[in-house]
């Protein structure tokens, strides 16, 4: 597996991979201890409900998302933002097409290791 990517992410080069019905990922920067994941959702589009060890910070760049992390549901809008701390259950639902930029702590090797 590779441990880091290159200095610059030039969107036209970077592969998408479809991870659900409306959701595909580009996979960004990244190194042992950092990863920064675009997520783009079609509206209807459904992140299922999961957990994992990494915290994770995710910015909403476009759209509108409602999401539930350890129960508890939340509309946000583009500018808006969330945390998930290690181990909380979390999923969201598009609501308008959109875009999250997701930020994990260490890199979700998994990620890199699944295709």
């Amino acid at each position: 597996m590779k441990t880091r990517s290159k200095v610059y992410q030039l969107e036209n080069e970077l592969k998408w991979e479809t991870v659900g019905e409306g959701v595909r990922r580009q996979i960004m920067a990244y190194d042992g201890q950092l990863m920064l994941v675009k997520v783009e959702f079609k509206k209807g589009g459904i992140g299922y409900m999961h957990e994992h060890y990494h915290s994770q910070a995710t910015y909403v760049a476009s759209g509108v998302f409602e999401l539930t992390i350890n129960g508890e549901k939340q509309v946000l809008k583009a500018g808006e933002g969330y945390y998930v701390e290690p181990d909380a259950i979390h999923g969201c639902v598009c609501l308008e097409d959109g875009v999250l930029i997701d930020c994990f702590s260490p890199v979700r090797a998994d990620f890199l290791t699944a295709k």
